[in-house]
């Protein structure tokens, strides 16, 4: 299945575009391996959102929102995890869809092996017991949040911020996924923007970080 092409990232607006990655895959050709999962979750950002990065102007940090379409906007999290967003809009505007959660079809046992190696050394608040991507409860406990997924997928914001979805080795097929429910919701973990209906996930779902 071929890439997404670049009109498909220009030819939606930021919600829409959250709303039709869901069901397809993301996929990362490494020298380590392939690996690739499902969407199955996202929250869109939009400018005007007190809870978007690009929401005050643009910095240091969140420059790569307000590059074109297609673009991957990597930040960190508490000093140490990365989201991964796919940038969306007009270059200069800095809006972005974060992908929350993945399905994992591909390279399970390498996402289980960085997984493990990854939470060796994480903050108390993200150990946990080593996960054993041969079972459900392992597969599911994969890629089900933003930071887990990153670390799954080998996606790191030194390596991967800004790059192009459309060029790399990082980039988004699909649809595979089709006749399926779509919950929309409100976001997660947020102070600001907390009313907003700006969360979809696939109904039913068991890879889903949050019901």
């Amino acid at each position: 299945m071929n890439k997404l092409p670049l009109d498909f990232y220009q030819s939606h607006d930021t919600l829409t575009l959250a709303q039709l990655l869901l069901g397809c895959e993301l996929v990362h050709e490494h020298l380590e391996g392939t690996t690739v999962g499902i969407i199955v979750e996202t929250e869109g950002y939009l400018t005007d959102d007190p809870a978007c990065h690009a929401y005050r102007r643009q910095t240091t940090r969140n420059a790569a929102m307000f590059g074109p379409a297609g673009t991957l906007y990597v930040y960190q999290i508490y000093n140490h995890y990365n989201c991964i967003n796919v940038v969306t809009g007009p270059e200069g505007v800095g809006e972005a869809v974060l992908i929350r959660a993945l399905e994992p079809t591909e390279g399970i046992e390498l996402m289980g092996a960085r997984r493990n190696e990854a939470f060796k050394t994480g903050f108390a608040r993200y150990r946990q017991n080593t996960i054993d991507p041969t079972t459900a409860d392992g597969q599911r406990n994969l890629a089900n949040g933003p930071a887990k997924l990153t670390v799954a997928m080998g996606i790191g914001r030194t390596e991967h911020n800004g790059i192009s979805l459309i060029m790399g080795d990082i980039y988004i097929r699909g649809p595979v996924l089709h006749d399926f429910d779509m919950v929309t919701t409100t976001r997660i973990g947020l102070t600001q923007g907390v009313d907003l209906l700006y969360r979809y996930y696939i109904k039913g779902n068991k890879f889903v970080s949050k019901k």
